[in-house]
C-alpha cells in the first residue's frame, strides 16, 4: 500500500468510526419508534429530523463530489424533512439504509476514484474533494451528538 492509499483508507474509515464519538448506528440503536418524532421541550429537532437531515446532507455532498452535473438543492427546504415524525416505519428504514448506502459510496469514492482528493472540484467554487469529504464527516458527527442529546432529554439514552 502506498502513502496515498494509506491516507485515503484512513479518511474513508473515518466516515463511520467510533474514535472520539458514537457512531450513528449506536446513536439510533434501540430507539423506540414512538420517540423518533418527539421533540423535547426547547429543542428544535426530533431524532427523525436529524437522521433524515444527515441523509440529505450526506447525499448532497456525495453528489457534489461525483456528479459533474450537480445541482445544489434549495436551502433549507431540501435539507430537512417536512415533519418531525417519519411518515412510516418504511420511511425510517429507508432513511437509515440510505445513509449507510451513501456512506459506503463515499468510502468507495475516496478509496477508488481516480481523482486527486486535494484538487478543486471542477464544477465547484473552489472546494476540494477532501474538504467536501471532511464536511460530510463533520456534519454527521455534529448531528449524531444532537441525536444523543435528544435521546437523553427523552430519557431514552443509557
Amino acid at each position: 500500500m502506498n502513502a496515498a492509499n494509506g491516507w485515503r483508507a484512513i479518511v474513508a474509515s473515518s466516515l463511520d468510526w467510533e474514535q472520539a464519538h458514537a457512531r450513528l448506528g449506536k446513536a439510533i440503536d434501540g430507539l423506540p419508534a414512538a420517540l423518533r418524532g418527539k421533540r423535547p421541550d426547547g429543542t428544535p429537532h426530533s431524532v427523525w429530523e436529524l437522521v433524515e437531515h444527515i441523509r440529505l446532507g450526506q447525499f448532497d455532498l456525495l453528489e457534489f463530489c461525483r456528479n459533474p452535473r450537480y445541482h445544489e438543492p434549495k436551502w433549507p427546504d431540501d435539507y430537512w424533512p417536512g415533519a418531525p415524525t417519519p411518515a412510516s416505519e418504511t420511511a425510517w428504514t429507508e432513511s437509515v439504509a440510505g445513509i449507510r448506502r451513501d456512506r459506503e459510496a463515499f468510502e468507495k469514492f475516496i478509496t477508488e476514484a481516480d481523482v486527486d482528493l486535494t484538487a478543486k472540484i471542477p464544477h465547484g467554487t473552489g472546494q476540494t474533494y477532501l474538504r467536501t469529504i471532511l464536511v460530510a464527516l463533520d456534519h454527521t458527527s455534529y448531528h449524531v451528538g444532537q441525536i444523543i442529546l435528544v435521546r437523553r432529554l427523552l430519557g431514552a439514552w443509557t
